[in-house]
């Protein structure tokens, strides 16, 4: 897996195709960074890009002025026609960013996600009550079923997408997720139904996100153009929709395959935003963070990064340094409060909806285990369906009897 041949300087190398890297990548970035805290990933398509191992390199990196963001950290090959729409917000530095930022935060503050509690309960609880007549030879896909639409219904609310409509978002998030030859006419529908979505709320205004936008350009349209609007639409569902999604059933894995951790938390349900917090640190559903530019050389963990070049924080490692958790590899929800974990980011492009995913994630688990104490997987945890991915954990199915 590590090679140092053929690197710019003294580098281990990991090939992202390596079947080690692929079927386990928590194992391989932990022995990479007991190595080394800086190593070059070799990504088709992407080429080689440097890669910060341990915590303390990731949080320093990814608050590091001389990296930016730009449309280029989504996907490097992307169509021209797609193109404008890619520069999202969390994909854009200095005044750009805290120009958006400062529109959307409203939306996502703790205040507003609390408020959204019920909401979200009451959708959870829809969602369940249909789980019984879904079983198939007394198995149900919890994925399809429930961690895929929980938060299609949420970000709708948000958004101001109109329900009939939210299932088509759900299908175009799935076409993108999955990537391959449908990846681009997948954009291309999102971007189109995003601009749907802006139109309703320019002829029917109402108590979400795109209103509030569309009334903040019509006091000042240089606040947000049309393409940034519709691009933060199409983007805040793809990633409050699939993100969440993969980190919902991520954890319902989590916790059934520790029988101590679940019935710890039966007995105490407050421990669940800890337990959010601490399923986050253990299994995110990114394992990697999005790609910075290099804007001048300088020496990165002992290595000299150039003008240009690619960077990225693992996740997967730093979240399971050992010089900053103890017992990193062990899920324990009730750990005490103390290190950042990196599954919702760190530094100015933190994850915006944070609050909001805690929320969802926190009722959606108390909802779904309250429900059905009688709750297991239908195959052993290791043979769950997930995509081979050396940068998400992202299942493809979750199988489990009531």
């Amino acid at each position: 897996m590590l090679n140092s041949e053929n690197s710019r300087v003294d580098v281990p190398e990991i090939a992202m195709t390596d079947p080690d890297v692929l079927n386990d990548p928590m194992s391989a970035y932990g022995r990479a960074r007991e190595q080394t805290p800086i190593v070059r990933l070799m990504a088709p398509g992407f080429g080689s890009i440097w890669a910060v191992t341990r915590h303390s390199d990731a949080k320093a990196m990814l608050s590091d002025p001389r990296l930016a963001m730009t449309a280029d950290s989504w996907n490097q090959r992307i169509p021209d026609d797609v193109r404008p729409y890619m520069l999202t917000m969390s994909h854009m530095d200095g005044a750009d960013h805290g120009r958006l930022r400062k529109l959307a935060v409203r939306a996502f503050t703790a205040r507003r996600a609390t408020e959204r509690r019920d909401m979200i309960r009451r959708s959870a609880d829809r969602l369940l009550d249909t789980l019984p007549g879904l079983a198939e030879n007394g198995t149900i896909d919890l994925l399809k079923h429930f961690a895929q639409p929980l938060p299609t219904f949420v970000v709708g609310d948000v958004m101001g997408i109109p329900e009939t409509d939210r299932p088509q978002w759900r299908a175009y998030v799935a076409r993108i997720s999955s990537g391959g030859q449908a990846y681009d006419e997948a954009l291309r529908d999102a971007i189109e139904g995003a601009k749907r979505v802006v139109g309703l709320r320019r002829e029917e205004p109402g108590d979400d996100l795109v209103s509030d936008l569309l009334r903040a350009q019509a006091e000042d349209a240089d606040r947000i153009s049309d393409t940034e609007l519709i691009t933060m639409v199409w983007h805040t569902v793809f990633a409050g929709q699939d993100n969440l999604a993969n980190f919902i059933a991520n954890s319902v894995v989590a916790l059934l395959s520790h029988p101590e951790q679940l019935a710890a938390l039966r007995a105490d349900p407050s421990l669940m935003p800890r337990a959010v917090e601490e399923l986050m640190r253990w299994r995110p559903p990114l394992l990697l963070t999005a790609i910075r530019y290099v804007l001048e050389d300088f020496e990165l963990c002992g290595a000299q990064v150039r003008a240009g070049d690619s960077v990225v924080a693992v996740i997967a490692s730093a979240n399971r340094d050992p010089r900053v958790f103890d017992n990193p590899d062990t899920l324990d929800i009730t750990r005490p409060a103390g290190a950042v974990q990196f599954g919702f980011g760190h530094g100015a492009h933190y994850c915006i909806g944070a609050s909001l995913a805690a929320v969802e994630a926190e009722v959606a688990l108390d909802a779904l285990l309250s429900r059905f104490p009688d709750l297991a997987l239908a195959v052993p945890p290791d043979e769950v369906p997930r995509l081979p991915n050396p940068g998400s954990w992202h299942l493809t199915a979750l199988p489990v009897t009531l």
